[in-house]
């Protein structure tokens, strides 16, 4: 009877955390297209608040990147900011965000000579809402996807997995 008794139970708990581990993958869903863009209000590199209502008329080009100064989020950095004039003249900003501290912005934008906004979202509430909180080696970091989002505020392109290399020019050829 006890064995029986251990087997339903393990049954239970096993159970148990797929239904947990269901539930957290339910949260973690991304926005869809054609929806409005959830709302933030996150640091700067230089400490200002930036909100993405500041943006309303603008295209915004939202990209979550893992961390400062590593190879692959230092390439898109540099494509985003080679091609900051021509985002510029079709009126879109672009907003790069990750989990790093806005002492480690500042830094990454004065080595690499970034002039775009880096937003710190330490709390991690920003990359959650978006879909985009990721783990490696059991840090919580941003995983690297980029949202295009209207002046209007929708959501009108999603990139998961992006390309470092290529998501600058992505985006570029989605706006109109």
């Amino acid at each position: 009877m006890s064995r029986l008794f251990s087997v339903a139970a393990g049954l239970l708990l096993a159970t148990s955390l797929v239904t947990a581990k269901a539930a957290d993958d339910a949260a973690v869903t991304m926005p869809e297209v054609g929806k409005p863009a959830p709302k933030f209000t996150l640091p700067s590199q230089d400490g200002t608040p930036i909100s993405l209502k500041n943006f309303h008329g603008k295209w915004v080009v939202l990209y979550f990147y893992p961390k400062d100064m590593t190879t692959g989020c230092t390439i898109e950095a540099h494509k985003f900011q080679d091609s900051l004039p021509q985002f510029e003249a079709k009126h879109a900003v672009i907003l790069g965000v990750s989990v790093d501290t806005k002492e480690s912005h500042q830094q990454f934008c004065a080595k690499d000579s970034l002039t775009f906004r880096l937003l710190s979202d330490t709390d991690h509430k920003v990359v959650s809402e978006y879909g985009s909180l990721s783990e490696f080696r059991g840090n919580a970091m941003a995983a690297r996807n980029t949202f295009l989002i209207d002046p209007k505020g929708k959501i009108v392109k999603v990139w998961t997995k992006v390309n470092p290399s290529s998501a600058a020019s992505d985006v570029l050829a989605a706006l109109p």
